[in-house]
């Protein structure tokens, strides 16, 4: 795989690029400045691991398209990371493709530090129909963004998903291709009493099934295993919140383990056997 790294401006110039067979990096010796784009192209979609700012964890995602456009964040939008993140005049990136050995395990396959609302080139990806005040705080792709720092809110590295207070909200992750899932595990948001919780969700597969979970009053991590089965897609909603006295649920981190699906993938995967998973309105605040 052909591997290319762009930093665009505004005016859609090069500032910068470097491109590599397999594995590339780009040292951008300057500022960013507002309109600049982080640009990732591949000479074949694929999984590929990506380090597009050293103060944000890398990420094993899937370009199911050739090219991947990222906003440098200013202002607000760049409250969801690290405040080293995208400043100062020196910034490394990199981009690999991956050995059939590192995507063949069961892993999280709802991470992704580098999603945004833009974003429909690599996944998973995460949309909802309701973020709180259309922050970037509280919006859906922070329930996957690995951070699980959940005893308050508002800031890095206490992003989470809001909900605006709607018992309709809804948030749907997407793969980009067919996986084969086992479990789900949910982190929600714990700054009590701030906070309240659901005391039960739903989630419904791509598959067209439906299942229910029981939650707690807790911040630590509510796995449910689940039986396997090969999605594109799952969809969290009917979230019933606790009766207390706050009205602000909200979802710090939700995790989706599995493999990669045995009849799907990149073509080095095919020749693989994928091993078994075991079954198992504005409002004033967040």
């Amino acid at each position: 795989m052909e591997l290319t790294l762009k930093i665009v401006d505004a005016d859609g110039a090069v500032l910068a690029s470097s491109t590599g067979r397999d594995e590339t990096f780009l040292v951008y010796r300057q500022s960013y400045r507002e309109g600049d784009r982080v640009v990732v192209e591949v000479s074949e979609p694929g999984h590929v691991f990506l380090s597009l700012e050293g103060a944000i964890q890398p990420g094993l995602v899937y370009m199911k398209e050739c090219a991947y456009s990222l906003a440098v964040p200013f202002g607000d939008k760049r409250k969801p990371y690290s405040p080293n993140a995208f400043r100062g005049d020196i910034h490394r990136l990199s981009a690999r493709s991956t050995r059939p050995d590192e995507i063949i395990h069961r892993r999280n396959l709802a991470l992704n530090p580098w999603d945004d609302h833009a974003n429909r080139a690599l996944f998973p990806h995460a949309r909802a129909n309701v973020e709180t005040r259309g922050e970037a705080v509280f919006a859906a792709r922070n329930a996957i963004d690995g951070e699980k720092a959940n005893d308050d809110h508002g800031f890095w590295p206490y992003t989470s998903w809001g909900i605006n207070r709607d018992p309709q909200a809804a948030l749907t992750v997407e793969f980009g291709r067919p996986v084969r899932i086992d479990e789900i595990v949910f982190y929600l948001r714990a700054d009590f009493p701030h906070d309240s919780w659901w005391e039960k969700v739903s989630v419904t597969f791509s598959n067209g099934k439906t299942s229910c979970f029981p939650l707690v009053k807790s911040g630590v991590a509510q796995a449910f295993p689940i039986e396997p089965c090969i999605v594109e897609w799952v969809e969290l909603h009917g979230l019933i919140k606790a009766e207390d006295a706050s009205p602000y649920p909200a979802l710090t981190q939700i995790e989706i383990w599995g493999t990669e699906a045995p009849e799907t993938g990149t073509s080095r995967l095919r020749s693989k056997t994928i091993p078994e998973a075991p079954t198992g309105a504005l409002v004033d605040d967040a």
